[in-house]
């Protein structure tokens, strides 16, 4: 991987890439110097030597409907992330490919013939319609356990708890949000509301209203995470438009 670097076009700045990402990788508190505003355990050695950069992985929909869904998961399932933010359609996109089948079709595909047939082109991917049918069947019951615990328990619900439930609810191994849930990763979701998701909570709350999804708590949440960081790098994809950190 060392040979991208000086290899030129789009391997150069792909080599770059890496040689950040391994800085985020390797460095640890032990690398920097004892400042005098470090408290007592941040002084000592064991501390130092085990504290890791703290590193934020951004997204869009289209790199878990068509990309680079196993390699997300990889990253999560063995924790080298520390948290996500991802657009709406990289969060329901994950859980519909654990409901039901997609198929590999082609770009060259007539988006209004397929259509016809009720079927959807991603690329050159092929999601029928009745996936989402299935998403519905399965979010909406979660839909009225989320209100039922707001009620009942006074659970301040935000998009991060959210995709947290579903990823527990899921409960598949291909999933990425289940891997997140299991390692305790959050995952920021500014618009949850903006897809198929938004959707189902709107006519979730015509059928029974009430359900809160509070965004701002999220806001403090991600940017209390960098505050706190001793050091923090990102690795991201169009993370900027997503939600400023």
């Amino acid at each position: 991987m060392k040979s991208y670097r000086t290899t030129g076009f789009q391997a150069t700045s792909l080599g770059k890439s890496i040689e950040e990402i391994n800085k985020m990788l390797n460095w640890r508190l032990s690398d920097e110097e004892i400042l005098e505003t470090d408290s007592e355990e941040e002084r000592e050695m064991n501390y130092r030597r085990e504290k890791k950069c703290t590193i934020f992985l951004g997204y869009t929909s289209n790199l878990v409907s068509s990309g680079l869904r196993e390699t997300i998961k990889f990253l999560v399932k063995n924790k080298m992330v520390d948290a996500i933010v991802s657009s709406a359609g990289g969060i329901e996109e994950d859980f519909i490919k654990c409901l039901a089948p997609t198929y590999l079709g082609d770009f060259s595909l007539s988006g209004s013939s397929l259509r016809l047939s009720m079927l959807n082109r991603i690329g050159n991917l092929v999601v029928p319609n009745d996936n989402y049918c299935k998403f519905e069947d399965w979010v909406v019951p979660i839909l009225d356990q989320l209100l039922e615990d707001q009620k009942k328990e006074g659970t301040l619900w935000t998009p991060s708890k959210v995709i947290a439930r579903l990823g527990k609810e899921i409960n598949h191994e291909d999933s990425i949000y289940y891997w997140a849930y299991k390692n305790n990763i959050p995952v920021f979701c500014p618009a949850l509301t903006d897809g198929s998701l938004g959707d189902m909570m709107y006519f979730h709350s015509y059928k029974s209203p009430g359900l809160v999804v509070d965004i701002v708590s999220d806001i403090r949440e991600i940017n209390n995470i960098a505050v706190k960081a001793k050091k923090s790098g990102s690795v991201q994809h169009l993370l900027t438009d997503l939600w400023e950190i």
